[in-house]
């Protein structure tokens, strides 16, 4: 059997959940997912338990806080002033906290997204932040293909 190694091409199943135990991500039950390891789509942390597992493992991994999506970082917190919002997107637009915000990045060819933290007259507090960024996680997979 062919095993998981840097480069491989992937066809699995996974499941990610938070460290409530809340389901992130789920493909078990739907459409595998297919991915090139090493190109991104999952992170390193993930891709490292990857290795080695051979076509048809199934296995789950605890990934301790922090490891996954890296440790929170409070300088990614940030005030954002409400006139560089309007001239960013939408004047009227109405901010809530916990609402998800795309920003465009410098060049313009991709984005990032910002969760509202608090809202006043003339700011806006962003957490730039991966959601599960200094938090543990579980990764369950099941292997279905490799190539």
């Amino acid at each position: 059997m062919a095993a998981v190694q840097s480069g491989s091409f992937l066809t699995l199943h996974y499941r990610l959940s938070g460290p409530d135990g809340a389901e992130i991500i789920n493909t078990f039950g739907g459409t595998p997912a297919t991915l090139s390891l090493g190109a991104g789509e999952l992170a390193p942390a993930i891709e490292r338990r990857l290795v080695g597992l051979e076509e048809g493992a199934h296995a789950s991994f605890e990934i301790p806080a922090g490891e996954a999506f890296g440790e929170r970082n409070p300088e990614l917190l940030q005030r954002v002033k409400r006139s560089l919002l309007d001239q960013l997107g939408d004047p009227d637009e109405t901010y809530h906290v916990g609402d998800v915000v795309q920003f465009p990045t410098p060049d313009g060819a991709a984005q990032y997204a910002g969760v509202v933290r608090e809202v006043a007259d003339d700011w806006v507090l962003f957490d730039f932040n991966h959601p599960l960024a200094g938090q543990p996680v579980t990764f369950e997979v099941q292997v279905i293909g490799v190539l």
